[in-house]
Formats: structure tokens, C-alpha cells, sequence
């Protein structure tokens, strides 16, 4: 592609995606090929998490985050625990989202699907918008939707015919094809699977036999511990403890729903390519967070484990490597300086987003030493290229995970007691109380300064 052309952006976010959950990363059996063909065209980013969030709707703060590509505490305009059946976070509104950074640069931008933040920011984010869905769950086929120009209006929504993701890829395959083809666009597709009620339809759910779905390996029956946060409706979806059997019911279900909305984004990418923007589109597709899915003794993503902070984060077209993987630690939200870059666009300059371009050449940085994490008042985690802690406090009790990611992937063997990592565990804890001074954390302070509040 030339140089003097911009290219365009088509950003698909999924709901509830863990990042082992595809073929091409991993996953023994679920069905994935455009999302396998994305990651052998492209780069995959193999280290990608949230930094979680001060509310069990993960997924806000999670989005929030990408579109102003600040942390969780900044990309709130009132930012506090929220205890309660919420599902927004309010953008700060003098913030430019990363849609408008495109839009300024003469863009047209698009969206489509779950919004998941405040009406006001989705009105200036985009100029057009269709089939969307405001809120935080519903069924999959009976979404509430709405125009951009109808929530603009104040017009209630309506319950539309189809399946969520049907819906959602049909009005992004409308908007390529009627859009105009002398100007770039950025479009954003923010899918509401696999989240739950996970009801595949039947073809799909077809595909995965219930015993023939492995567990996971860190997969428990209960947690060992109270985490300060059991009783969470996603906790209690399936009973505890769990068997294997219901696991593996989950899971079929999950990639059930995973298989179909991979199925028609590859009808999506193919009208891409029958428009004529395969070859000058950047396509990213990520998650608003993971899952655990069995993992640990879990079901949901309030927790800071691996499954339900890690998110796919693939990448293809102009300037990003072919059939590469890139194991920099990143955030999720590193997509946002990372796509201006790669557009060639100036983004603001007090971004917590830091572009992920200099790490896929050969020999280039390394990325982030560290990845906070967070959870409510309750847990708080530093990750780094090996290492990664988890500091509990429930009840004013406190207590520490430590696990070695390098020997034990699947954070089975816990190591904060073992007199030999000692040292490790010490220089953790002293990052992940400056990660918490540095990001403003007073939610959960750091050890030795009070109780949580």
C-alpha cells in the first residue's frame, strides 16, 4: 500500500474471550479458522491482559480503558468501587476517545454492537452507528437495539429478530459496503459473545460433543480460599463445587458461541476483501477480558488469575508482521497508541497506551518490565516476564499467591511461603505497591498502610 494512503480500521471486541480459547493459541479443540488464518497472516500478541477493574462488569472499565487508552482509574470520569448491578463507566469528557483521534484525521468512524460505557461518549466517539446494544448482558436472540441516531433522539430501543452476533456483523458488512471508498474509516464490531446466556446455535453447539471438551488444566473444584468475592453472580451460574461434567458443559457451550461468531466474521472479513479493503485495513481482534471457565474453581472474571485477565489480541494488515508472535507484556489497551501509530497519527500525549509497533521488530524493546492488575478492594496482582503475585484482603485478612509463569504456566504450585524465592516475593511486593501509588489505587492499599476503606 502506498505510504500517502491511510490505512483503514475494522476493531472487533468480543465479550468474555479468554486468549487460550482459539486454535491458533493453543486451545486442543475449539474451531477457530478465521480467527487462525488473522493470527497466520499477522502478529499475535501472546502477553496481552486487562488491568481489571473497581466493578464485578469487568468489561466496562476493560473498554473504557481502550477507547481512551488510559488505566482503569483514569478512563473513569467518577472513578470509585461500584457494588451494585451497574454496567457503565462514564469517559471523561474532555478526554478524546480513540475514534475521535481517527475522526480528526478525516475518518469516517462506525460502530456496532454492545456499548458498554456512557451514551454521551458513544455520541461524539462515532458519527455513524447501527444495531447497537447499551447495556451490560442480554439474550442473544431478543437484543435490544437501537440507531446512534435513536439514542441520539432519546428513541427507545427495540427488540430485534436474529442472533446478537448475526445482527451486529450484518450492519458492519452493511456499513462496508455502502461506505465511501474515497475516504478511510475506522469501524469498531463489539460483539456480545461469547458472553453468557452462551446459547450457540444448534450447529454450532454441535461441533463439541460435552465429553469431548478437555478441562482445563488448573481446572478445580472449588476455590481453596475466600478471594473476597464467591457469591458474584457469575459464581453461581453452575453449582459449587463443581464436577467435570458441568465444566465440560460450559465449555462446549463456550465454544459453541466462539465457533459461530468466528464463522461470520469471516463473512464479515470476506466482504471486506469483495469491497476492495482487504489489503489497506488493519483488523484487530481482542476481548474486553478472559474467563475462568473452571479454572482455579472459578466460573467468572473477578479474579486476577491468568484465564480471566489474559485476552487474544491479534493483528493483520499494513505495517504489522506476518506470522508472528510477540510475547511483550501489554495491555489491552496498548492497542490504541499502537493503531495511531501504525495509522501514522498523532495521539495525545498523556496516553497510559504505549505502542506495541517497536516490539515487533527484530531486536526491538522488549515492552513493559510489569502488568498491574486489579480487582474492587479486594485483590490486587504484578506480573511480570516470570513472576507474578496476588495479594488478597478479605475481611482485613491478608494473603499472598506467588507463582513462577515460566515453570508453572497454569499458576498451579503456589510459592509465596518458599523461603527460596523469598527475595522475589519482597521486590514483588514493593512493585506492586508503587504500580498501586502510581496509578492513584487508594482503594486497596498497599501493605503497611491501614486497613481497606
Amino acid at each position: 500500500m502506498p505510504a500517502s494512503i491511510p490505512p483503514n480500521v475494522l476493531l472487533v471486541v468480543a465479550d468474555d474471550h479468554r486468549a487460550d480459547a482459539i486454535g491458533a493459541c493453543g486451545h486442543p479443540v475449539v474451531r477457530t479458522p478465521t480467527l487462525d488464518r488473522l493470527a497466520a497472516e499477522g502478529t499475535v500478541c501472546t502477553r496481552a491482559s486487562i488491568m481489571g477493574g473497581l466493578m464485578p462488569a469487568v468489561c466496562a472499565p476493560s473498554r473504557a480503558a481502550l477507547l481512551t487508552g488510559t488505566n482503569v482509574v483514569r478512563a473513569d470520569a467518577r472513578p470509585g468501587l461500584v457494588r451494585g448491578p451497574e454496567y457503565e463507566v462514564t469517559l471523561p469528557g474532555d478526554r478524546p476517545t480513540l475514534p475521535e483521534v481517527f475522526a480528526a484525521a478525516g475518518y469516517a468512524t462506525f460502530f456496532t454492537g454492545k456499548w458498554h460505557n456512557d451514551p454521551g461518549a458513544l455520541g461524539r466517539a462515532f458519527a455513524e452507528g447501527e444495531a447497537i446494544f447499551h447495556g451490560g448482558m442480554c439474550a442473544h436472540d431478543r437484543v435490544p437495539l437501537r440507531s446512534l441516531a435513536e439514542i441520539r433522539a432519546g428513541a427507545a430501543p427495540r427488540v430485534a429478530e436474529g442472533f446478537s452476533t448475526d445482527l451486529f456483523c450484518g450492519a458492519a458488512e452493511a456499513f462496508l459496503r455502502r461506505r465511501d471508498r474515497d475516504r478511510p474509516f475506522f469501524a469498531m464490531v463489539a460483539l456480545t459473545s461469547p458472553h453468557d446466556p452462551r446459547t450457540p446455535p444448534p450447529e454450532f453447539r454441535g461441533l463439541y460433543p460435552d465429553d469431548g471438551v478437555p478441562l482445563p488444566a488448573n481446572f478445580r473444584p472449588a476455590h481453596p480460599f475466600d478471594n473476597g468475592e464467591l457469591a458474584i453472580r457469575d459464581e453461581l451460574l453452575a453449582p459449587a463445587p463443581r464436577s467435570p461434567d458441568t465444566v465440560r458443559r460450559v465449555w462446549a457451550d463456550y465454544c459453541g458461541m466462539i465457533s459461530h461468531h468466528d464463522d461470520r466474521l469471516g463473512r464479515l472479513l470476506g466482504v471486506l476483501r469483495d469491497t476492495g479493503g482487504a489489503d489497506d485495513t488493519i483488523v484487530v481482534y481482542t476481548s474486553d477480558h478472559g474467563l475462568a471457565l473452571g479454572s482455579h474453581g472459578l466460573l467468572g472474571k473477578q479474579n486476577l488469575y491468568e484465564p480471566s485477565l489474559r485476552v487474544p489480541l491479534l493483528w493483520r494488515g499494513p505495517g504489522v508482521p506476518r506470522g508472528h508472535r510477540c510475547p511483550a507484556l501489554a495491555y489491552g489497551f496498548d492497542l490504541f497508541a499502537t493503531l495511531a501509530e501504525l495509522a501514522g497519527l498523532t495521539p495525545p500525549e498523556d496516553l497510559d497506551s504505549r505502542s506495541l509497533v517497536p516490539a515487533w521488530k527484530p531486536g526491538g524493546p522488549p515492552g513493559r518490565d510489569a502488568l498491574g492488575s486489579l480487582y474492587m478492594d479486594v485483590q490486587r496482582a504484578i506480573t511480570t516476564e516470570r513472576w507474578k503475585l496476588i495479594r488478597y484482603r478479605v475481611s482485613e485478612r491478608e494473603r499472598t499467591q506467588l507463582f513462577d509463569l515460566a515453570a508453572d504456566p497454569h499458576e498451579l504450585a503456589d510459592r509465596a511461603d518458599d523461603a527460596a524465592v523469598a527475595g522475589v516475593r519482597a521486590a514483588l511486593e514493593q512493585r506492586l505497591d508503587a504500580w498501586q501509588r502510581e496509578i492513584g489505587d487508594r482503594w486497596m492499599p498497599p501493605s503497611g498502610r491501614g486497613p481497606s476503606r
